[in-house]
């Protein structure tokens, strides 16, 4: 997999799991287990150099 699809693939999955956690419920097993996704997503598109100001839903 070429960088580029890497990217793509990433900000995808990153995009459809805030989504997934911004229906969900804060305090359940399921949103804390997405969250640690969350946060390897951001690490990685960080490294890449995305800016993610404007694709960050959740913030945290």
């Amino acid at each position: 997999m070429s960088e580029k699809e890497l990217i793509k693939v990433s900000v995808e999955e990153f995009s459809r799991l805030q989504s997934y956690m911004l229906a969900s419920e804060k305090d359940t097993d399921s949103y804390n287990l997405m969250k640690d996704r969350y946060i390897e997503l951001k690490v990685i598109l960080n490294s890449f150099g995305v800016s993610l100001t404007e694709l960050d839903k959740i913030k945290e």
